[in-house]
């Protein structure tokens, strides 16, 4: 496979042409810098997790839960299984074919899922699909609590190589790491971005000309790349392979942050970084710490730093501090954008997002999240120790959301890329194997730490599917209870007093009559001249156009039905949009406009619908759930709340 960068073209000289070029060369020339610009900045944000992987990876195989003898046989087989599985894992299953299912350009499982349930609504099939797609969300919150741990300890742990008498105060340096990190996020990171392209391709070289010296001394471990030696090892030394397989696939966590920041990139500049830069530079550290095993076996202590000499330990640390906190904010920035997603998606109640660039819509900063993974994060650096403890715990939530991505790739080549069997069901084979492989030996470490991560997913399934069937549960009851709009309007236009000005009632369902129209009417027993009945409408694709974000129906007597859709990487923002509107009398003024909102209070019912443990719970996410008012941005003074009562 081949990734080629913007060529630039030559064409004839243009008069208005930029002066040494023509237009085409100038366009193309552009083309060719916001590529490299892009790859860059992939390898920043995207890399960060895979790349601090060999901290940690080739030393756990070796010397952690299921030690291996330290000899040629094991190390040899080792880089293989490493070798193959980023080709077969990382960049067959992902960069290569998952990388193209793009939702209008997003990715992710969520806005795979997204994808796959809009265009296969009404197959039998299509619940289970949304439940395996949202425990691989619930998955990712306890990669997202582990990977800042295990890369700041792992990266921190360097000073007991390079300056063992500091090594008192490695968990004390990296809790204050971790708390600054997590400090800084409501501040953006738009600054600190511009340096994380440069650091890490400082890293990479680094860890690659490291890799390569110890090679040289060393060249046979080449000869890791052949797929014989992972077989040899699997055939004379069956159960150990299979127990390996629970910390080799620690070189691949982070393979899913290809896909999930796609739409940050694009996926030229992250296939191209991968194939041509980030690829070649681990496997060159992953085979110069076999190596450097391979002439002595007493480094397995700490492989990675003890390939650099003694003077430059403790600037490799830094170096690789450096990349580990850049590691962890590509993480806790993905916890943020998978958090929206799952808010407009109808996943989570809606909380305070706020925005930290003003040219960037990505950059969100959600305080709720930030500061649960501090406190989580840090509970389990100081729980743990150690990066080789904590690397028990990780593993299960990466190969259980590999697992569940092929499961969603089985019916996206099938249901949406109509793929013929013979073409898919070999492939998938070789996915549903190697990924099945990983998920049973790292299930052996769940005694060890591996419950962690299996103990959050179903913590965090259990809230994201109480509050999607609560809602809808909610507002199939309101729907049921709502009074036909033609007859309200044709009963309460003829004898309620009309008011100048509009208002604005916020349904969450378009059809019938909102309570707070009906409580206000009741109430205060008038109408407004306008009438607005308001439903904000989240769509399974990333964006909307300008065109399509109104849909308005006139209801006659001063009443308008407006729909505004929004896709679930976008903020609505209700009084910008009505600012946009001119299809319905007189332009909104906000100082004219009143928006009324129903603040729902839940009741017990014996009507079939969760647990009673379940609305209780769903009953304190609404309690708890941040303000329409905040959220779809209100003007304060306008908005008047009146309460109603719900039974689900």
């Amino acid at each position: 496979m081949s990734i080629e960068p913007p060529s630039v073209v030559n064409a004839a000289p243009d008069a208005d042409a930029p002066e040494g070029g023509s237009v085409a060369d100038h366009h193309a020339h552009e083309r060719a810098q916001a590529f490299w610009k892009l790859a860059v900045g992939a390898v920043g944000v995207v890399f960060g997790d895979i790349g601090t992987s060999p901290l940690y990876a080739f030393r756990e195989t070796f010397a952690g839960h299921h030690p291996l003898a330290i000899d040629r046989l094991h190390v040899l087989g080792v880089i293989s299984l490493i070798f193959w599985s980023m080709m077969i894992v990382v960049t067959l299953k992902y960069v290569s074919i998952i990388m193209r299912a793009d939702n209008k350009g997003e990715g992710g499982s969520l806005a795979l899922l997204a994808l796959i349930s809009g265009r296969t609504a009404g197959k039998r099939w299509t619940a289970g699909i949304v439940m395996l797609g949202v425990f691989a969300t619930a998955l990712f919150y306890g990669d997202s609590m582990i990977t800042p741990a295990v890369s700041v300890l792992g990266a921190v742990e360097g000073l007991s190589v390079a300056a063992p008498a500091f090594a008192g105060l490695v968990l004390p340096i990296a809790v204050v790491i971790l708390v600054f990190l997590f400090s800084i996020q409501r501040s953006g990171t738009a600054r600190v971005g511009a340096f994380f392209g440069p650091v890490m391709v400082l890293y990479f070289v680094t860890i690659a000309v490291l890799g390569t010296i110890s090679i040289v001394r060393d060249p046979s471990v080449l000869w890791a790349l052949l797929p014989n030696y992972a077989v040899a090892f699997f055939a004379l030394d069956p159960l150990a392979a299979f127990l390996a397989l629970g910390s080799v696939v620690l070189a691949v966590t982070g393979a899913e942050a290809l896909y999930a920041d796609m739409g940050h990139f694009g996926r030229k500049p992250i296939r191209f970084s991968w194939l041509w830069f980030v690829l070649p530079s681990l496997m060159l550290n992953y085979m110069g710490q076999g190596a450097l095993l391979l002439r002595d076996a007493s480094a397995i202590q700490s492989p990675f730093y003890l390939l650099a000499p003694e003077a430059l330990q403790l600037p490799l640390v830094l170096v690789a501090t450096c990349a580990a906190v850049i590691a962890s904010q590509a993480v806790i920035t993905g916890a943020f954008s998978v958090t929206q997603q799952a808010i407009q998606l109808g996943f989570m109640p809606r909380l305070r997002i706020d925005h930290t660039s003003a040219s960037t819509a990505g950059q969100i900063y959600i305080p709720i999240i930030n500061w649960l993974l501090m406190t989580m994060v840090i509970a389990l650096v100081l729980t743990f120790q150690s990066s080789s403890n904590l690397t028990a715990a990780y593993g299960i939530a990466v190969t259980g959301a590999m697992f569940i991505d092929s499961c969603l790739l089985t019916v996206l080549l099938f249901a949406l890329w109509k793929w013929k069997w013979w073409q898919a069901v070999p492939l998938l084979a070789v996915f549903f194997v190697v990924d099945a492989a990983y998920l049973a030996a790292n299930l052996t470490k769940v005694p060890d730490g591996g419950w962690f991560p299996l103990l959050v997913g179903l913590v965090i399934f259990t809230l994201l599917t109480t509050w999607a069937k609560g809602r809808k549960l909610m507002i199939e009851r309101l729907r049921e209870a709502a009074m036909p709009i033609q007859v309200f309007i044709q009963s309460a236009a003829n004898s309620a007093t009309r008011v100048p000005g509009t208002a604005v009632f916020m349904t969450s369902t378009p059809e019938g009559v909102p309570h707070a129209l009906l409580h206000n009417l009741k109430h205060n027993k008038v109408l407004h001249e306008r009438v607005i009945l308001l439903t904000v409408k989240i769509i399974d694709e990333p964006y909307v156009a300008e065109a399509n974000r109104v849909r308005l129906e006139d209801l006659e007597r001063g009443f308008h039905r407006m729909v505004l859709c929004y896709g679930f990487m976008e903020e609505p923002d209700v009084p910008a949009a009505l600012k946009r509107v001119h299809e319905c009398g007189a332009e909104f003024r906000m100082i004219e406009t009143s928006f009324f909102l129903a603040r729902q209070t839940l009741l017990p019912s014996a009507k079939p619908g969760m647990a009673v443990w379940r609305e209780k719970l769903f009953a304190w996410m609404l309690r708890n759930a941040e303000s329409a008012m905040e959220f779809f941005r209100l003007p304060t003074n306008r908005v008047v709340e009146l309460g109603s009562q719900v039974e689900i």
